[in-house]
């Protein structure tokens, strides 16, 4: 499903063949009829911003002459109604207009250019965000909906007014779904809920959120919606002198207090009432708390005096208490929840707010328009929602596969937070789950970057904890820190899972372009050239060698030969062509040098292993060679270079089917780091063995990394994994574990033939 193309699935889809030149009169009353309703939702715009309206509807008018909708009404009428809804959340007169063309460049032919000579540049982009941009095919669903899915976030990160328009547009076709054929029923309603009613939630449009989610249980299952609908009435009908009652005492008890208050009455969506039932497996008689009121009131403090006025009437329902005001939604969405038992033992919701707040719950960012009172509280919630949008940009910076930019953001977008403290009180809410590893990178990249250790209450905890509501997070930094690998494993949220996954690219990248070069540099000796060409000496020879490898860049052509995907000595080769026809010949003595001094079963020269080669070198887990074994390296295709010990069966295969990707490597003459190998111990079983061979092991300085048993008669295979400096090491700690108490045998796992 392409969702950032709407257009194509729904819209589109609505739109008949062009109907006769003249439509009826009927047709042409109902879309007269419908902008004369738009019209009059826009006494909130000056007259010049109306006019431009009018030209903006004049103008789609005239592109979708002779369009029908399956209705059989003007398709004009669908732009009318989307501008409709954007009206109602007192959207600026770009907008309006963009809702209103929002279909005119890809149903009419009509260009960007088009718009912004007769319209603007403003005008121009939003609707091009809200266009399809091409018609991309996918191999799976999944492609296709985190491709369409991560282009409608882009926009909205961009631009919000684009997400709102596109919602407007959505809750529309909706609205009018019975029109279309009942086999796209299913797929549009399940998109709808899956990511329309979803986005709608996370942006604060509550009454849009509820609205798109019962359009969509309604065609989704139209049988269930029927018989909910009928049981909600009789149940409706059943409490209606409870619930009258409820809101007549408790008008009577805030009139009494002489505190002016709006009461309103909601009642629980049918969706939400068959998502509980179906997630707690309960009856429509078990589900409680169908009814609820929200008190309005005039400030924060007397939403605290209205909640101790409720409590003195009703017994609240205990762990039933919010408050969202002093912690507010990561939506910016504010309000005290409390839970009371009303007469005959019913269960009612309260929800108290200020007018301000209600403007916020409902319209969530649209409320930047509805609202505009410069305060404390709307600049709050503001900021809650423009965070959340920006940090969209972040993870696309880092992320350019779409499935791996949904997997990123899905996290976000379904939030059940906690909220934490910094250590100057600084409120930050993260999806539930969260470490302190994301708490580190919701601070700032370079934090978490930097992160060594963490404190949560001023004790020092493992930076994979996970945090809890009202924990005070302090993150220790240290200079020369980097992103673990490790931290993938835990981390939560979507921006710390793309900052950690850019920085090990990044490394990657680099080490194997510089693994590269000196691969391609060797193998250019052994065809008789000492160096590799310089980039701007010979710029005309690069870009044929690049032509012939298809590479973009120098540095790219380095990188795929350090990962393997072109093999050095074809590329040495062609580039010795190139330079030959050039006029530069190869030096006899270097290459007869180069060849009689190889490696007679490789390709290529030698290369040189410390132990600080990182991702661009690994260490073959079948054989686990360590210093001062003989080895051998594999430039595996798109892996980079592994590195098994001679002997091994798998390198051993390899080298039959594959050998010209073989390349002679040797052991630096100092190491820099430890390598791992395996050791299998049989000892007698016994009490305290197992301690006594690893105290052995630590005071060998051989690390244990790893450790397995097998249990047999009388006797246990302890098979470890330890970590040595080199085949010396190995050696002194096999000498020192055989002299161990109960120990029967001690010996180094070698790689067997296959």
């Amino acid at each position: 499903m392409n969702l950032g193309s709407n257009k194509a699935t729904v819209a589109s889809a609505q739109v008949q063949p062009a109907a006769p030149a003249n439509p009826s009169a009927a047709a042409a009353n109902a879309a007269a009829a419908s902008f004369a309703a738009l019209m009059e939702k826009l006494d909130y715009l000056d007259s010049a911003g109306i006019e431009q309206v009018r030209q903006a509807y004049r103008y789609a008018d005239a592109a979708h002459l002779g369009q029908l909708r399956n209705s059989g009404e003007p398709y004009i009428t669908h732009p009318i109604a989307v501008a409709a809804l954007c009206a109602s959340w007192k959207l600026d007169v770009q907008a309006l207009m963009a809702a209103l063309l929002h279909d005119a460049m890809e149903d009419c032919g009509i260009t960007k250019a088009d718009l912004i000579d007769r319209f603007g540049p403003q005008v121009a982009d939003l609707v091009d965000g809200l266009t399809k941009l091409d018609k991309l095919q996918f191999n799976t669903r999944e492609e296709n909906q985190a491709e369409s899915f991560r282009k409608m976030l882009l926009a909205m990160a961009r631009d919000v007014r684009v997400i709102l328009i596109k919602l407007a547009d959505r809750t529309h076709n909706m609205r009018t779904l019975s029109d279309m054929p009942r086999s796209k029923w299913g797929r549009i309603s399940s998109e709808t809920l899956e990511i329309y009613a979803p986005i709608a939630h996370r942006l604060g449009l509550n009454q849009t959120y509820r609205e798109l989610q019962d359009l969509a249980f309604r065609h989704l299952h139209p049988w269930r919606y029927a018989t909910l609908s009928k049981a909600v009435t009789k149940s409706r009908n059943r409490r209606r002198d409870i619930v009258q009652k409820v809101q007549t005492d408790v008008d009577a008890a805030f009139s009494r207090l002489g505190m002016a208050v709006r009461l309103a009455g909601r009642e629980k969506t049918l969706f939400a009432i068959y998502q509980k039932m179906n997630l707690k497996h309960l009856s429509f008689a078990q589900v409680t708390d169908l009814y609820g009121f929200r008190v309005i009131v005039h400030s924060v403090t007397d939403c605290y005096t209205a909640l101790g006025v409720l409590h003195q009437m009703y017994k609240p329902v205990p762990g039933k208490f919010k408050d969202h005001i002093a912690i507010a939604k990561l939506n910016g969405y504010q309000s005290l929840h409390t839970t009371l038992v009303g007469p005959a033992g019913l269960n009612i919701e309260f929800q108290i707010r200020t007018e301000e707040m209600h403007i916020v719950a409902e319209a969530g960012v649209a409320a930047h328009w509805l609202y505009k009172a410069q305060n404390a509280e709307g600049a709050a919630a503001e900021r809650l929602g423009t965070k959340w949008l920006q940090s969209l940009l972040d993870i696309q910076n880092e992320t350019r596969d779409a499935a791996e930019f949904w997997d990123h953001v899905k996290v976000d977008l379904f939030p059940d937070a906690v909220y934490v403290f910094t250590p100057r009180s600084q409120i930050l809410a993260l999806p539930r789950g969260a470490t302190a590893v994301d708490f580190a990178y919701a601070i700032h990249s370079d934090v978490g970057d930097r992160t060594t250790a963490v404190r949560i209450n001023d004790e020092q905890v493992p930076l994979r904890t996970e945090l809890k509501n009202g924990d005070v997070v302090e993150v220790i930094t240290t200079a020369g820190a980097h992103p673990n690998p490790a931290w993938l494993a835990f981390v939560r949220t979507g921006r710390a899972r793309s900052k950690i996954r850019h920085y090990l690219k990044t490394l990657a990248q680099n080490e194997s372009a510089g693994l590269g070069e000196k691969l391609l540099t060797q193998a250019l000796r052994a065809e008789g050239m000492e160096q590799l060409p310089d980039a701007q000496a010979h710029a005309a020879i690069w870009e044929k060698l690049l032509r012939f490898t298809g590479n973009r860049t120098r540095v790219e052509l380095m990188t795929d030969v350090g990962l393997g995907k072109r093999i050095a000595s074809i590329v040495a080769k062609r580039l010795v062509l190139l330079l030959s026809e050039g006029g530069q010949r190869p030096d006899a003595l270097l290459l007869t040098r180069e060849r009689y001094s190889a490696h007679e079963k490789v390709s290529q020269g030698s290369i040189t292993l410390d132990g600080s080669e990182n991702a661009s070198v690994q260490y073959a887990s079948c054989c686990r060679p360590v210093p001062g074994d003989a080895i051998v390296g594999y430039l595996g295709r798109g892996e980079g270079l592994v590195v098994h010990h001679a002997q091994c069966g798998v390198a051993k295969k390899l080298q039959h089917k594959d050998g010209e990707r073989f390349i002679a490597v040797d052991w630096a003459e100092e190491p820099t780091r430890t390598f791992e190998t395996g050791i299998t111990v049989t000892v007698t079983n016994g009490k305290g063995v197992l301690a006594r061979v690893a105290s052995e092991l630590a005071d060998c300085e051989a690390d244990i990394v790893r450790v397995d048993m097998d249990d047999a008669m009388g006797t246990t295979d302890l098979r470890f994994v330890v970590a040595v400096r080199d085949l010396a090491h190995v050696e002194a700690v096999l000498r020192n574990l055989r002299r161990t108490h109960s120990v029967l045998r001690a010996f180094r796992v070698l790689p067997q033939p296959l």
